[in-house]
């Protein structure tokens, strides 16, 4: 079984999302789960929930880092919950956990992990809007940010 130290994945993006969105996602979590990482995020809906939903089908594992109290408001997908209380200071949990950052459309929430990811020396890869940052790597497939991962990880972990 892989460190979990070192195949944490932090995958961000929008509560918010449209279908071309959410379906890069839902198979980017499974590509990820099928090469042994771990997905860390948000834990609610949008973004977080299709990649969770990904992962939970291959039977991965996913850790959501949720901004309030409740576990309850968790996506149904995330395996395993962590409750903040942080608000949105949660982002900056969520930007550094991971070895390497994906992001998939969002809004400032995403913007402000880019930024803390960036700030932290984290290879960040981006599908959509956020890929004209500098210092973000544009990727266009879930294969491509797959690739990202493990070239700036050293390869698979299964």
């Amino acid at each position: 079984m892989a460190d979990i130290r070192t195949n944490l994945i932090s995958v961000i993006g929008g509560a918010s999302a449209d279908h071309e969105e959410i379906s890069w996602a839902e198979k980017f979590g499974k590509l990820l789960a099928d090469n042994g990482f771990t997905v860390i995020c948000g834990g609610g809906t949008g973004i977080m929930e299709a990649v969770c939903r990904g992962v939970a089908f291959k039977g991965g594992h996913s850790i959501g880092i949720l901004p309030g109290s409740d576990p309850q408001k968790a996506n149904r997908w995330v395996e395993t919950v962590i409750v903040t209380g942080m608000g949105t200071s949660r982002n900056r949990i969520i930007a550094l956990s991971g070895r390497v950052v994906a992001a998939v459309g969002g809004m400032y929430g995403t913007l402000s992990e880019i930024a803390y990811a960036l700030q932290a020396g984290k290879p960040v890869c981006a599908m959509g809007k956020w890929a004209g940052i500098d210092g973000v790597v544009p990727v266009s497939s879930p294969e491509e940010a797959l690739d990202f991962i493990i070239e700036n990880t050293g390869g698979n972990l299964c």
